[in-house]
């Protein structure tokens, strides 16, 4: 695409605004990045060409400040803003005041976006497009009663669903009629709180699904191309813990029925740029749409090293002259990747959030190894935002060899000064199950225990090493031995 005088502002902070500036940096588009106050000393700050400082730290006063992220585009000159993931990326709102003001959204029309931000729409609209859903209410709740109704009419358990819900929050799955009156208000007041809006709906639990996600981009004219799909069954309270492309869990016929329903369901919806239709497949192999993401994802990167192609480009390139770079033709997809997202919070505590300084940080390199990241040693990570910190991709030939190389980048990953979910993954990339493809999204629940027992077991070598160190006058080792980063302990064990 030609970049000749574009400056885009990135409404976006970490990895992903750094992962945005690297795209506009080979295509030579200026970029201007909005930063908090608590993000001024963070990595994408130094490589951005211009920064326009939000006043405030907490999301609502910076990032999700639609009108505040507007001006500060129209006065550094920007053409158009990219919102990366999360935040506004998914407000119809914003992108129309984007496209009053003479902006460009880089992603999809506003239209769209209503058209699927309301999850009970999206599910209409798929439904007339001849996409499957899963069976469940029509309309929005009046109220607890109605929930109650509505749900032993679909038949237990069901899942309480906030209609403009999202990222794993505002849903519930109730078993019982007592649970489907309390899950309701429970959920509703956290739809409120989160999201601004009430309505809700109710939708039949599947009994131990995968959750199979198609990539997808699509041109104004109407024209569709699949980049495959990926596998994201591993999840903790429907958040993604770890994605992988392709999926092991389905066939060649169901790969291709997916595909299709993604082309009908966006054609449908006239969608525009990047986008993700995610589904869940039952053991059977019957497939039921469950929502659209209309931006591009966390898990993005698996993609791009399984196709080569690079999603933010074709972004840009639709959003700024309409057309994509590559034709179906052109995709090919070629070995296996596996995606680890790796969180600031302490698994030994039920994953709470560790926000804090970064002692130690050194990234794994190597063969197939890819990390995108915004860490750096001394930089504090805040707890005003998410918790992903890092996300290590690993690709090899095929699924062994990707998992083989993932074990190995998972060893070299320091971060030392607070806990985050390394060792989880590591009990992960050594589980049998796993290894054998035979899990679904119930596959955490069943590893739960183990990871207890690991923990454990990390927490008393850490205290042996530890004291031996002290003893044979290793002060060099110290900073490894921090009781937060269970990793090195396993790491340096192995050289004794």
């Amino acid at each position: 695409m030609s970049a000749v005088s574009i400056k885009l502002l990135i409404a976006n902070r970490g990895e992903i605004a750094l992962r945005i500036i690297r795209t506009c940096r080979k295509l030579g588009i200026f970029t201007v990045l909005v930063c908090s106050e608590v993000d001024q000393n963070s990595l994408p700050v130094r490589y951005a060409d211009e920064i326009f400082l939000l006043a405030g730290v907490m999301p609502s006063e910076t990032y999700l400040n639609g009108p505040k992220v507007i001006k500060s585009a129209k006065e550094s000159g920007c053409d158009g803003i990219h919102p990366g993931y999360g935040f506004l990326s998914e407000d119809a709102s914003f992108a129309e005041a984007c496209e009053a003001s003479d902006l460009v959204f880089v992603g999809p029309t506003s239209e769209s976006i209503a058209k699927l931000e309301n999850k009970l729409t999206a599910r209409q609209t798929m439904h007339e497009a001849g996409v499957p859903i899963i069976p469940g209410s029509d309309r929005p709740l009046r109220n607890e009663d109605d929930a109650v109704e509505v749900a032993s009419t679909i038949g237990f358990p069901v899942i309480i669903k906030a209609a403009y819900g999202g990222g794993g929050r505002g849903m519930r799955i109730a078993r019982s009629k007592e649970e489907a009156r309390r899950f309701y208000r429970l959920t509703r007041m956290e739809a409120i709180s989160s999201f601004g809006r009430g309505e809700m709906y109710v939708e039949k639990q599947l009994a131990s699904p995968r959750h199979v996600e198609i990539q997808a981009l699509a041109e104004k004219r109407g024209h569709v191309v699949i980049l495959g799909e990926r596998e994201c069954s591993i999840q903790r309270r429907h958040q993604k813990l770890l994605e992988e492309a392709p999926s092991i869990g389905i066939n060649d016929a169901t790969r291709s029925a997916l595909a299709d329903a993604t082309r009908r369901g966006l054609e449908a919806s006239e969608y525009t740029n990047a986008g993700t239709v995610e589904f869940l497949v039952d053991n059977s192999g019957k497939y039921y749409f469950l929502e659209v993401n209309k931006r591009v994802q966390v898990e993005h990167l698996v993609t791009e090293l399984t196709t080569g192609i690079d999603i933010i480009e074709e972004q840009l390139a639709i959003a700024f002259e309409s057309q994509m770079n590559i034709s179906q033709n052109e995709i090919k997809v070629r070995g296996w990747a596996i995606n680890c997202r790796i969180n600031a919070e302490d698994p030994r505590r039920q994953f709470t959030p560790s926000p804090g300084q970064i002692i130690h940080y050194h990234a794994p390199s190597g063969p197939g190894i890819r990390v995108d990241s915004a860490l750096y040693s001394g930089y504090t990570v805040p707890e005003y935002y998410d918790s992903l910190i890092v996300k290590l991709a690993a690709y090899g030939r095929d699924r062994k060899d990707s998992i083989r190389r993932m074990r190995g980048a998972l060893g070299e990953l320091e971060i030392v000064g607070i806990p985050t979910t390394i060792p989880l993954h590591q009990l992960i990339m050594s589980e049998q199950q796993f290894n054998a493809g035979k899990f679904d999204t119930t596959y955490l629940e069943i590893l739960g225990p183990r990871l207890d027992e690991t923990l454990a077991t990390l927490e008393e070598n850490a205290a042996a090493i530890a004291a031996a160190s002290q003893a044979m006058g290793m002060w060099s080792m110290k900073p490894r031995m921090h009781r937060s980063n269970w990793k090195h302990v396993v790491s340096h064990r192995r050289g004794w």
